[in-house]
């Protein structure tokens, strides 16, 4: 069963810096398309960051790009978002997702799996 876990949420000021995990476990899939969507009260949610695991090829959005990082350690099956340079506007809870076997090409893809979420709030 596959299974993601996120961690390293939590509450920063505006120009501060988060890194969030993504624990992954229950496939044996080595190229996959992951990624990081977040959605904040009253809104839809947004993907904020991709990557395919296969070539390490990223996406990003434009309201996180040059801010963001997403990256991964496949000897440890997890994924990560440095976040850099918070804003108030990034507050969310963010999820780790991914869809095994894709080679995904753009920031959106239909993910199949997804974490629990963790929580991100950044003060002004």
């Amino acid at each position: 069963q596959v299974q993601l876990v996120e961690s390293g949420g939590g509450s920063v000021q505006a120009g501060g810096s988060l890194r969030l995990s993504c624990a992954s476990s229950g496939y044996t899939y080595k190229t996959n398309c992951m990624g990081w969507v977040r959605q904040a009260p009253g809104k839809e949610r947004e993907a904020v960051a991709t990557i395919y695991t296969g070539d390490g090829a990223t996406y990003y959005a434009p309201s996180v790009q040059g801010r963001f990082t997403i990256s991964q350690d496949s000897a440890k099956n997890t994924l990560y978002l440095q976040m850099d340079s918070l804003k108030p506007e990034d507050t969310a809870m963010y999820y780790c997702a991914v869809v095994l076997g894709l080679r995904c090409r753009t920031l959106t893809t239909t993910y199949i799996y997804w974490g629990q979420g963790t929580q991100v709030t950044v003060s002004s």
